[in-house]
């Protein structure tokens, strides 16, 4: 028997999504900015001095003068670290580093010093990477960084994230920050929306793509963040940094696996371009349900491109797109493999979007961005599966727009944005038996569509020297099976202790995310009702957060330490069906996250520098599943459970080292105290690894690197999940050499 369901949106709400479109609005910028004031030995301010702030990694540059009051402004500043040199005839030259993060502002100050006989540059040994302003927990992630980390440049891999930010670690395939995996993409600062989150295991970029990475994981600006967990805004390599270069990566190691780029770029005064051609291809691609490796071989293949033009001296167009598919073997117990097995799962992702940005000579930035996402995850069990062969086949369309106004006037830098995008879906489902007896088949499909349109305000305001207040409040509409509204307010505090320069930040706010489409009626709802599994409509995740923090500079040294407490309903989370690589939304009627994190980055000290994450949470649930597929119940006295993923302690140390003749050596230590054993309370033993890579570069043209990771294989079991199961092992050892050709054209 077969039976199709299907339920599509209404015209109405799919043309209202465009009629919003039209209008001017915004989601989250793509720039931050900075500004500064210039004085001299007497402390007045210094007219007309020529102010260029440059990139360290790339020729981007703007330049300006500074106003009677001897104040500068670069609005329209990509996120990465900045060189800021000021010039005046009759005063010394000086220079300094800062690292500039989006929709925030970055300040400066100079005291120039009246110029002797021989003028001298004064360049700061490191970048301010501590932001006076900003009341974001938040970490930067270079391109310099993916390539030495052990293993971050892998097209399947996110140490880039787990080596470099605190609490954040893989579980069954699927990346948690925080306590969560509700996590936003961006590329350029515009979202690429995915309200399927759980039913994806391969990665949206390749890292080789990736000049930085900016990672914020609480005390969001109103501009910022549905997902509460973790907002990933990736930078792109954009062509700046090459003069018609290309560049050759191939590499092969364990698992016969191999990862390899054809890259390209180059820019003039007025374009830049760079685009990329990746393969991967490995014997180990997903995590494995037993100690062993069976039936485990994942190949994908991606295309990058991105074209930034500057139309005139006030208007920029920015274009980004990449399309990728990933194909995966569900991995097998001895047992399955024995029985003939073979079930697996195919991705595809893709996406395109666009960015005219407009700057005005009194500070004001405006921005418009379309975009599209489309992505899908198909499963399909293999023919010998008993007693039933399930398949489960999705593809979402996600389509939509954003525009920011942005206007930085004395002590205030504020925002006023919109964002819409729409949302289609299409799901198949099917079971048939392979019992040897019945041959009967069940299939649903479901056509869904859904709406999105968010509105924000927010200011940062400058209060005195010391102090910064931020402020805003971000407006949403969700429209699908069920219609939802959130009224989120942001506020936070930034307090400049003098002369120490560290900042105290402090900072309360409510996240409302928007539910996936999913939904499962018909047959196959009777059919769970049967085996005691029933079906419930998933609504929002609604979360209170609260948080405080320091962040402490000292001679290049950053060090940061904050504690937070998340309060969620509607806790969003999911269920594996068995290790099939099924999941199924699920949200939890309450859940409490909360923890203390630090984090240490040291300026090159002599050869050697070093970085730390470090978190130390609990990640616990209460009451009964609210929604989605659900035969879980909760301790009946209604006390806190601990969520499947918990782990109380979480530390990443890494160290690089440069060495003689342009070799150099990187190593990351991870320790775990262990994950959540079954039900608990009792956890897994502690587990830590060692990951080791080591390179040299022969000339302008040639390099070799190897490496290792996970030195001395332990497969330890990371989780067992406690409603419907999924068992997993960690990596077992991989090692890989990779040749880097640097050519011109």
């Amino acid at each position: 028997m077969s039976f199709v369901f299907a339920r599509r949106p209404p015209r109405r709400m799919i043309a209202s999504s465009f009629v919003l479109l039209s209008a001017i609005a915004a989601f989250a910028t793509i720039f931050g900015s900075v500004r500064g004031i210039i004085h001299d030995p007497q402390h007045r301010p210094v007219q007309g001095a020529k102010v260029v702030l440059r990139s360290t990694t790339s020729e981007w540059k703007q330049e300006t003068l500074t106003n009677d009051n001897g104040a500068f402004l670069f609005t329209a500043v990509p996120v990465g670290i900045y060189e800021a040199s000021t010039t005046k005839e009759g005063f010394t030259a000086e220079s300094k580093q800062i690292q500039v993060s989006s929709a925030t502002g970055s300040e400066l100050h100079f005291q120039f010093a009246v110029a002797a006989v021989e003028q001298k540059v004064e360049v700061s040994a490191a970048p301010e990477l501590v932001n006076p302003s900003s009341s974001t927990a938040q970490t930067l992630i270079s391109r310099a960084d993916i390539a030495n980390t052990p293993g971050a440049d892998r097209a399947n891999s996110l140490s880039l994230i787990t080596d470099f930010v605190p609490g954040a670690y893989m579980v069954h395939d699927q990346l948690h920050v925080r306590g969560g995996h509700q996590i936003s993409w961006l590329v350029d600062g515009v979202p690429v929306p995915n309200t399927n989150i759980a039913s994806n295991v391969g990665p949206q970029f390749d890292p080789k793509d990736i000049d930085y990475l900016e990672v914020q994981r609480g005390g969001y600006s109103a501009e910022y963040g549905d997902r509460a967990y973790g907002t990933f805004n990736v930078v792109p390599r954009s062509g700046f940094e090459r003069n018609n270069e290309g560049e050759l990566i191939a590499s092969y190691g364990t698992y016969n696996s191999t990862d390899n780029q054809l890259n390209f770029g180059s820019h003039s005064e007025r374009v830049a371009y760079f685009a990329s051609l990746s393969g991967n291809r490995t014997d180990l691609g997903l995590e494995t349900p037993v100690a062993k490796t069976l039936h485990d071989a994942a190949w994908g293949l991606s295309g990058f491109g991105s074209v930034i033009y500057n139309i005139t001296p006030s208007d920029q167009l920015r274009i980004v797109g990449s399309g990728r598919g990933d194909d995966y073997e569900v991995p097998n117990t001895p047992e399955q493999q024995a029985e003939g097995i073979r079930d697996n799962q195919t991705e595809r992702d893709s996406f395109l979007n666009a960015t005219w940005a407009h700057t005005t000579k009194s500070g004001i930035l405006f921005t418009l961005s379309p975009f599209y996402h489309f992505n899908s995850a198909n499963f399909q069990g293999g023919p010998n599966d008993t007693p039933v062969i399930t398949s489960d086949q999705r593809a979402s369309h996600y389509y939509g727009g954003q525009a920011t106004l942005a206007v930085t006037r004395g002590r205030h830098n504020a925002r006023i944005g919109f964002i819409a995008f729409g949302e289609h879906e299409d799901h198949r489902f099917g079971l048939t038996a392979n019992d040897g007896v019945s041959i009967d088949s069940l299939r649903q499909q479901n056509s869904i569509g859904g709406n999105i349109e968010t509105i924000f305000l927010e200011d940062s305001f400058k209060a005195a020297q010391w102090l910064t207040l931020n402020g805003g409040v971000r407006l949403t509409h969700f429209g699908g099976l069920i219609s939802e509204n959130a009224a989120d307010p942001r506020i936070g505090a930034a307090i400049r202790i003098p002369k120490i320069g560290a900042v105290i930040r402090g900072f309360y706010g409510r996240y409302y995310q928007p539910p996936p489409l999913e939904t499962l009626n018909g047959p196959l709802l009777g059919l769970a009702a049967l085996d005691g599994v029933g079906f419930l409509p998933l609504r929002g995740e609604r979360d209170e957060q609260w948080e405080v923090g320091i962040g402490i500079p000292f001679k290049g040294w950053a060090i940061d330490g904050g504690y937070f407490h998340t309060f969620a309903k509607n806790y969003f989370d999911h269920d594996a069906l068995g290790n099939s690589n099924i999941f199924f939304p699920l949200t939890i009627a309450r859940a409490r996250i909360r923890g203390w994190e630090a984090t240490l980055r040291s300026p090159q000290i002599g050869r050697v520098g070093a970085h730390l994450a470090y978190s130390h949470q609990y990640a616990e649930g209460r009451g009964g599943v609210s929604g989605g597929l659900t035969d879980f119940t909760p301790p009946e006295d209604g006390s806190y459970f601990f969520l499947d993923h918990d782990q109380r302690d979480t530390l990443n140390f890494g160290l690089d080292v440069r060495l003689p003749r342009r070799s150099w050596v990187s190593s990351n230590v991870l320790y775990g105290s262990g994950f959540l054993a079954g039900d608990g309370p009792a956890h897994f033993p502690g587990h830590t690894t060692l990951d080791l890579s080591t390179g040299k570069n022969f000339g302008e043209r040639w390099g070799l690197k190897l490496t290792a990771t996970n030195v001395f294989n332990d497969r330890y079991q990371i989780d067992e999940a406690n409603t419907f199961g999924g068992t997993h092992f960690y990596d077992a050892r991989r090692v890989a050499l990779q040749v880097r050709y640097k050519f011109h054209y």
